[in-house]
């Protein structure tokens, strides 16, 4: 095993799950670091600064919740949830704390893998690249100095509140941002529950970008928790820090 690989800590209670995840990761070249509880957990990523966690959110002894908001106290680490709960409710929880992307239970080990690398990818970006206000993959074009968006050479005219959504989608490439923090950021704490303004939004924004919801370049839907900016599916020349 690479001694420079990146290392992945599994919080999970189930023996299985731990297993199976520790097979697909090292076959994939990850070093691995398992907890079978929440302080086994909060203390090796004290200790071993692993370069992901992987947090089940029905833990013996604490919910994941609560060790969400502990990590987050003294780390940025990328989370992955982990959970049998499949609520929007629970779902937009653990985002609004600080997870990074979330899967239910069961799963599928190479949907958890390409999560995996796509969060590894944005965190070795952030680290290696000084944010850059300006996207381009070919066909979008967004620059964030001059507000300016335009499409295979042909300007857009956003209303401020389009070119505001587009934006915060765009500080976390592909990566659900839920509605209630793009509600906050855009809108203001106040209208954090109205998310018919969101839809008409994004709706708009979606005519003006051609992007078809059923098979979209670069805006996609988390049904009931949020949206990504999907970056690299809508070109690949990907010019924006994470």
């Amino acid at each position: 095993m690479n001694p420079n690989a990146p290392s992945v800590l599994v919080v999970d209670d189930e023996a299985q799950i731990r297993r199976f995840l520790d097979i697909a990761l090292r076959a994939e070249g990850y070093r691995v670091l398992q907890a079978s509880t929440a302080e086994a957990g909060l203390a090796l990523a004290a200790t071993q600064a692993p370069d992901l966690v992987i947090l089940d959110l029905g833990l013996p002894d604490r919910e994941g919740h609560e060790v969400l908001a502990e990590l987050r106290q003294w780390s940025a680490v990328p989370v992955l949830m982990l959970s049998v709960r499949d609520s929007e409710a629970e779902k937009v929880r653990a985002l609004d704390n600080g997870a990074n992307d979330y899967v239910t239970k069961p799963f599928g080990v190479q949907e958890v893998m390409a999560r995996l690398r796509a969060l590894l990818r944005d965190r070795v970006l952030a680290a290696s690249r000084e944010p850059s206000p300006r996207y381009e993959d070919g066909h979008l074009v967004i620059d964030q100095v001059r507000r300016e968006v335009s499409l295979d050479g042909e300007a857009l005219s956003l209303t401020r509140k389009e070119y505001a959504v587009l934006a915060a989608l765009l500080q976390h490439p592909d990566r659900v941002v839920s509605q209630q923090q793009l509600l906050r950021e855009v809108w203001g704490a106040s209208h954090v529950h109205d998310t018919h303004y969101l839809r008409i939004v994004v709706g708009r924004l979606r005519q003006k970008l051609h992007d078809d919801p059923a098979s979209p370049r670069w805006l996609k839907t988390e049904p009931g928790v949020g949206y990504r900016f999907l970056a690299k599916s809508g070109g690949g020349n990907q010019h924006q820090g994470a």
